[in-house]
């Protein structure tokens, strides 16, 4: 198992977010972790990076106990990409895939070789080699999401956690970067837990779904057993119903108030 997490259980002051919470992830596996706003999809992923400290259970990466784990070699370990990913002005995009080989630099930031060619092989990955040389402002939403995935990827790791990525993509761009992580976790044996709000798109990518409402985790299963009307609907507050697609998947729709 590539993460193992335990009855986790964290609090900001008196206002308890995530309650004895459970999961795991599995390389190349891509798990769907949905619910409402504030029911704690972030929480639980700064918790897994390390980033908060659970009030209580346990996490653990390929066996190990997250607070045994040197900084270092964890972040050669696990990517995150947040919500809203940060550049300075005038950034280009070779610059940003560059700083995800910082885990692997020498001292006083000195790259090798082998740093020169990762960035350059992720960009062909990618296809951002058109554009290493193009300032981040100029891109479209589209392609800077691309750019801060291969940031990631330039981090070589086992693991990905992401924040809500199709944030601000329109819907093209959110099919084929679900397409592409799907490929990616498929290729590289990468676990990527994926933080999401699209209920329909998780479920035809993604192997799992992890559900959360107030921070309690209600489903976890695959997308075929996940994607219940009625139980979702409750999480969610609004009446969903059932259909299938063409190519045999389950799709919630919103049911239409007579």
């Amino acid at each position: 198992m590539l993460l193992e997490a335990r009855n986790l259980a964290f609090a900001y002051g008196k206002s308890a977010v995530l309650r004895d919470v459970s999961i795991a992830l599995r390389p190349g596996e891509l798990v769907a972790l949905l619910g409402p706003n504030g029911s704690g999809k972030s929480t639980l992923i700064k918790l897994l990076l390390g980033n908060l400290h659970a009030a209580s259970g346990t996490i653990e990466w390929d066996g190990k106990a997250l607070r045994t784990w040197p900084r270092r070699e964890l972040a050669r370990t696990i990517a995150y990409l947040p919500q809203s990913p940060l550049w300075e002005p005038g950034q280009r995009v070779v610059d940003v895939i560059r700083t995800g080989r910082a885990p692997y630099w020498g001292a006083f930031g000195i790259e090798s070789p082998r740093d020169a060619q990762i960035v350059e092989e992720t960009a062909r990955t990618l296809e951002l080699t058109d554009l290493l040389n193009r300032d981040l402002d100029e891109l479209s939403g589209g392609q800077r999401q691309r750019v801060f995935l291969a940031r990631c990827l330039a981090q070589e790791p086992r693991a990905m956690l992401l924040d809500e990525p199709s944030t601000f993509l329109d819907l093209k761009h959110q099919v084929e970067l679900l397409r592409m992580l799907r490929k990616l976790a498929r290729e590289r044996s990468l676990g990527i837990l994926m933080a999401s709000h699209d209920l329909n798109l998780s479920s035809a990518n993604a192997d799992r779904i992890a559900v959360l409402s107030e921070g309690t985790l209600v489903v976890d299963a695959p997308p075929a057993q996940a994607m219940d009307a009625a139980t979702l609907g409750r999480v969610y507050g609004v009446p969903l119903r059932a259909v299938q697609d063409d190519q045999g998947h389950v799709v919630l729709m919103p049911s239409v108030a007579e």
